[in-house]
């Protein structure tokens, strides 16, 4: 990629797509749609639900990032959501929690020894088919390729799949969340680095949609660590978060 192409990301996201925090009920809403199009109608991850919203238990107590087209009509692209400890009850698990069980490993960090407050948990990333249509992705939500950063001869970057994860460390900033955690493929490690964000493997892998790994991010390190050519984008990325949580509807839990 070209020097002017790396410092165009900024402006090429915004040209192409919004992201905003799903506050409000009818955000939520879309966002719930898109992970019932994409979990439960094409890949089959959940049950078809008659009224076509992915939901679980955890939705009550996470944020949720939306990602729509610039131009009009705004069409739905994807979504995530931050799942953060339950008030009233900070020692319920997150996700990963459940799930990585008897693989983690407890000596690099103990998610349950955490201040429940400071952690937070990177889930239900889905991407409509749209806009993942190439090569090895018709089988997962988001993806997330080498050929996704292109060539000295053709540039490119992944947008979608980098500005939604984006989006969910400014949310996690916004909120106080120190590490994050996320269940991922086995090569995100890898494709971060090339931005310069660190990802630490804490477990053995398992299988949940395929093979997953356990591993967490300190949401300050990724900030600072962030490559010069990935600053543009995620100064777009932060303003816009931060101008959502200028709206009052930011739910209280």
């Amino acid at each position: 990629m070209s020097l002017l192409d790396r410092f165009s990301l900024g402006e090429g996201f915004k040209k192409y797509f919004e992201i905003a925090p799903a506050f409000d009920k009818g955000q939520r809403n879309d966002v719930f749609g898109i992970r019932h199009e994409v979990y439960c109608e094409e890949l089959g991850f959940e049950a078809v639900r008659p009224d076509r919203m992915e939901t679980d238990e955890y939705d009550r107590h996470s944020l949720h990032c939306l990602m729509r087209t610039a131009s009009a009509p705004n069409t739905l692209v994807g979504c995530n959501r931050l799942v953060m400890a339950r008030p009233e009850d900070p020692d319920y698990p997150l996700p990963f929690e459940r799930t990585c069980a008897a693989t983690l490993d407890r000596s690099i960090i103990d998610p349950a020894r955490q201040p429940r407050g400071s952690i937070a948990e990177v889930s239900r990333l889905a991407v409509r088919a749209h806009y993942r249509r190439r090569r090895g992705e018709t089988k997962a939500a988001v993806a997330l390729s080498d050929e996704d950063f292109g060539t000295s001869n053709q540039p490119r970057f992944p947008y979608i799949p980098i500005g939604l994860y984006l989006a969910v460390v400014a949310m996690a900033k916004r909120e106080g969340i120190e590490t994050l955690f996320v269940l991922t493929e086995p090569r995100l490690a890898d494709h971060f680095a090339k931005l310069g964000v660190k990802i630490t493997q804490i477990g053995g892998p398992v299988e949940h949609r395929g093979i997953r790994i356990p591993s967490m991010m300190d949401v300050n390190a990724i900030i600072k660590g962030l490559r010069f050519f990935v600053r543009p984008i995620w100064r777009v990325i932060e303003t816009r978060i931060d101008e959502g949580y200028a709206d009052p509807g930011r739910p209280q839990f």
